[in-house]
C-alpha cells in the first residue's frame, strides 16, 4: 500500500489505476458504498455552492466544467458530450476532476472521471429511485444500451434487487453487447425488438439515449400507472426522450432546478409547473412516493455534487487501497517566494 505523497505531489487516478480500483472493490460494492456518501451530501445539501455548469455548445456537442464546494473541499470535473465519436472509434462521454483543500488551494486529487461518472450516474440513479420507485420492483426496462447501461443495470440491482431486465436499442448489436455483459450477473435479460416491447410489465423504465435532440423514446401509451421512469438521456439544451404528456401525468423530482429546467424533460413545460427537489426527499423534509398508482419521473441530468460525492468516495478509497501515482504537479521551492530561483537552480 502506497502512503498518502508528499505536498509537492499531487495522486492521479489514471484510468488503469480507476479501473484495477473498480474491480478490487467490485462494482456492486463500490456503486453501493458510493450510495451512501451521495446520500450524506443530498442531506446537507444547503451547505454547498450551487451553480448550473458552465458549458460551450457546437454543433455536434458540448463540454462543461461542474464546479461545487462544501466550504472546506472544492471539486470540479470536466466533461463532454459529442454523441457523433463513436463514428471515429471516440466516447461520447469523457471526463477528468480535481478535489482540492479549500484553505490552501492546493489539489488532493486528479482523476479521470469517463468510468468515475458512468459509476456515480447509476448510483444517483438508484439512490433515487430508493425513494421513488414502487415497493418490490423487480423489473426493469433499459432504453438505450450504450456506455452507462450495464452500470445502471448493476445499481438497481444492488440497491433495490432489480432480477429481471428488458432491454432496447435502436442498434440491435448496443443490446447484444449489453445483454453479453451482464450474462453472468443473476439477471433473466430480454432483448426487446422494440421499445414498446422493452416496457411492457416493467415497474422502472430507465431512458439513456445518447442522441443530442429533441427525441420522443417514450411515448405516452407506453407507461401506465405505478411506474417509477429513471430518464437518464437528457442532458443538455434541446434534448429530451419523454412525450410531453407523460411529464404532464407525472409526479417530477430533480437535482437542481436552475440546471434542469435548461437542460431536463422539464424543458417542455412551463416554469410554474410543480417539481421536487430530490434533497428534499432524502432529508425527510417531503414524501418520495407517495402511492401505488404514482408515476414517479426522476428527470436526472447530473450536477456536480453528485461529482462532489464521488470524488470523496474515491480519495477515501485511496487511502485504504493505494491504487493510484503520484503526480508531480506543484512547483514547490524552498522559499516560496523564490520560484525564480529555484528555476536557476533546476540547471545547475
Amino acid at each position: 500500500m502506497n502512503a498518502m505523497p508528499k505536498l509537492n505531489v499531487v495522486p492521479f487516478v489514471s484510468v488503469d489505476s480507476m479501473m484495477k480500483l473498480v474491480m478490487k472493490i467490485g462494482v456492486e460494492r463500490f456503486i453501493t458504498e458510493l450510495v451512501a456518501y451521495l446520500e450524506e451530501d443530498f442531506r446537507r445539501w444547503e451547505v454547498f455552492d450551487k451553480t448550473p455548469r458552465v458549458g460551450s455548445h457546437c454543433d455536434d456537442g458540448v463540454i462543461e466544467l461542474m464546479p461545487t464546494s462544501d466550504g472546506a473541499l472544492y471539486g470540479f470535473k470536466y466533461v463532454n458530450g459529442h454523441p457523433a465519436n463513436t463514428r471515429s472509434g471516440r466516447q461520447t462521454v469523457t471526463a477528468f476532476g480535481v478535489l482540492s483543500d479549500l484553505s490552501n488551494g492546493y489539489p488532493l486529487m486528479i482523476t479521470e472521471m469517463t468510468i468515475l461518472t458512468a459509476l456515480r450516474t447509476a448510483a444517483t440513479s438508484a439512490m433515487a429511485a430508493k425513494y421513488l420507485a414502487p415497493k418490490g420492483a423487480k423489473t426493469m426496462a433499459i432504453i438505450g444500451n450504450g456506455a452507462q447501461s450495464e452500470f445502471q443495470a448493476l445499481a438497481f440491482k444492488a440497491v433495490l434487487g432489480i432480477d429481471k431486465l428488458r432491454l432496447y436499442d435502436i442498434d440491435p448489436s448496443a443490446t447484444r453487447k449489453c445483454a453479453a455483459n451482464l450474462a453472468d450477473r443473476g439477471f433473466t435479460i430480454v432483448e426487446a425488438k422494440t421499445a414498446e416491447e422493452a416496457v411492457a410489465g416493467a415497474d422502472i423504465i430507465t431512458t439513456v439515449t445518447a442522441d443530442k435532440k429533441s427525441a420522443t423514446v417514450l411515448h405516452d401509451n407506453m407507461v401506465g400507472e405505478g411506474v417509477h421512469i429513471n430518464a437518464v438521456g437528457g442532458d443538455c439544451p434541446g434534448k429530451t426522450e419523454l412525450a410531453r404528456d407523460i411529464v404532464l401525468r407525472a409526479d417530477i423530482f430533480v437535482e437542481y432546478p436552475p440546471q434542469t429546467w435548461i437542460e431536463g424533460e422539464i424543458q417542455q413545460l412551463d416554469r410554474d409547473h410543480p417539481i421536487t427537489e430530490l434533497w428534499r426527499v432524502i432529508s425527510g423534509q417531503t414524501e418520495g412516493r407517495k402511492s401505488a398508482r404514482q408515476i414517479t419521473l426522476f428527470d436526472s441530468v447530473g450536477f456536480a455534487i453528485e461529482d462532489f460525492s464521488a470524488l470523496r468516495y474515491l480519495r477515501d478509497q485511496l487511502t485504504a487501497n493505494g491504487v493510484y501515482e503520484e503526480l508531480d504537479l506543484l512547483a514547490d521551492p524552498d522559499e516560496p517566494r523564490d520560484l525564480y530561483g529555484m528555476l536557476l537552480r533546476s540547471v545547475a
